[in-house]
């Protein structure tokens, strides 16, 4: 039997024009607001020590964000161990080897901890690091392959599939859309203009992170439901 989605409480937004109920979490648009409302102005490069790429903090919450979430994954799996193999069991399953693999990738497995990596791939490697997503022939798609994979988690997914739980639900969608509507604007600027925007994928992606680690978290951790004997 598919475990249903955990509820979320219903929000109630107050303004001068009226009560606003919304459906899908917010967070990520107050994220948005506060990056380039709040951080962009502050002085001493804060803005620009969050954005940065290599050994940011914005790499270092991906990192977490994902292990988390596949952590999270695994705990369901355990759960749920009496259902191994049916469809819901193996998408938990692919989630956690999922976030496992994007967790590595971030660090370089652990090669910027360690000061070792494999000669072979940091010889064919743009970065000269050990991961998989900086070769030449991986990395040409890198920006499609988020643009396709934040429509399909925030969109596509739980709205062809509601009945895989082991997909975000629509509550989580504005944490994916919003980095395949960057990527997606991202490129176009480079066909329009011939050249990029300025590159805050580090700090953008930091949304995609969360939300599969606050997905999975839901499950992992249902909230408790009150006591209706008091």
């Amino acid at each position: 039997m598919t475990q249903t989605a955990p509820d979320h409480p219903q929000r109630i937004i107050r303004t001068p024009w009226g009560e606003l109920r919304p459906t899908v979490d917010l967070a990520p648009l107050l994220y948005i607001l506060v990056l380039y409302g709040v951080v962009y102005f502050l002085p001493f490069g804060v803005f620009e020590t969050w954005r940065k790429g290599e050994d940011g903090p914005a790499e270092w919450v991906h990192f977490f964000g994902y292990a988390g979430a596949c952590l999270c994954s695994l705990l369901v799996l355990w759960r749920r161990r009496r259902q191994a193999w049916r469809p819901g069991w193996i998408a938990w399953l692919l989630l956690a080897l999922f976030c496992f693999y994007v967790a590595g990738e971030e660090i370089s497995w652990a090669e910027r901890l360690t000061q070792r990596g494999v000669e072979a791939i940091q010889a064919i490697n743009a970065q000269k690091e050990t991961n998989l997503h900086n070769l030449p022939v991986l990395q040409n798609y890198l920006h499609f392959s988020f643009i396709v994979s934040g429509l399909f988690l925030g969109r596509f997914g739980w709205r062809l599939w509601p009945g895989i739980d082991a997909l975000p639900s629509r509550w989580y969608s504005l944490y994916f859309l919003i980095v395949a509507l960057f990527y997606t604007y991202w490129d176009l600027s480079w066909i329009t203009l011939g050249d990029r925007i300025r590159n805050d994928q580090e700090a953008i992606e930091v949304l995609m992170a969360l939300g599969l680690f606050l997905h999975a978290r839901s499950f992992a951790f249902p909230p408790r439901r009150p006591d209706p004997q008091g």
